[in-house]
């Protein structure tokens, strides 16, 4: 419920004047969307494959504008098409490319100016290469931030190709074991420190956060790396796709990371 919730309002944004310039990679290279209809027709199908009776409700559309659009994604590689299985004159859409990111147009109050100093000058060699790289993280993010652009999902499959190679490390039939072994892990590697909140469903708490300890307010979640990390994680644990919800976060002025870990199943019922 909570994600279609959060799909919802992700394509109502789209639909505002200001929507986000959404960037795919595809067979031919980068393909820059920034038509707000086409941006609403992809928020969706992010979520789900749609046919185009769906996607004409989903956009408001009608469905000459609707056709139109499609076939121009499609045509550019980003979208895919097959046969509707319950009449094959139809077409079911899909995504056929990867979500590379986004470049929001809308100037990010929260962010100053001042923060992005303040991490540069702390960028002084002090005889410890992990405290330099962190600063150098945070400084790239903030910036980058700043410019209105936004790269969670390469920093979201980075955490997942993370957790896939370090889960056979970690592996334990029992989740409180498994949890155990993360929260070393997370201590080990400079992550922070994870604390276990529930076991029903699965929620973790993470202090210090090493990915958005040190970003500006900017009012919503950022920590996509550890989202990717925590995904690849349960996803194998539980031997099935799991969704990783991160319902507080420093970055949107929480004292703490908080992750709540779901089999995708779950919440399709």
């Amino acid at each position: 419920m909570e994600t279609q919730k959060n799909t919802q309002k992700k394509i109502t944004q789209d639909m505002g004047n200001k929507s986000p310039i959404k960037i795919f990679s595809t067979p031919n290279g980068l393909n820059v969307v920034k038509s707000p209809v086409k941006s609403i027709i992809l928020s969706a199908l992010r979520e789900n494959e749609l046919s185009f009776d769906e996607i004409v409700k989903v956009t408001d559309k009608s469905k000459s504008t609707v056709s139109v659009h499609l076939k121009a994604l499609t045509q550019e590689g980003i979208l895919g098409s097959k046969a509707h299985p319950a009449d094959q004159r139809k077409k079911i859409f899909f995504i056929n490319s990867r979500y590379i990111g986004e470049l929001n147009q809308q100037e990010i109050q929260e962010m100053e100016e001042e923060k992005v100093e303040f991490l540069i000058k702390n960028l002084i060699d002090k005889g410890n290469p992990f405290e330099f790289f962190r600063l150098m993280f945070h400084t790239l993010r903030v910036v980058m931030i700043k410019e209105g652009i936004n790269l969670d999902p390469i920093l979201n499959q980075t955490g997942m190709r993370i957790g896939q190679v370090f889960y056979r490390k970690l592996e334990n039939k029992r989740t409180p074991e498994l949890l155990k072994n993360l929260a070393k892990f997370w201590t080990s590697n400079g992550l922070g420190r994870l604390e276990i909140d529930n076991l029903d469903p699965v929620t973790v708490r993470a202090y210090d956060c090493f990915e958005c300890g040190l970003l500006p307010n900017v009012g919503e979640s950022a920590c996509a790396l550890d989202s990717g990390i925590l995904e690849a994680v349960f996803s194998a644990h539980f031997a099935q796709e799991v969704v990783v919800n991160e319902i507080k976060c420093y970055a949107r002025g929480d004292n703490y990371c908080c992750f709540v870990i779901e089999p995708l199943e779950a919440l399709s019922e």
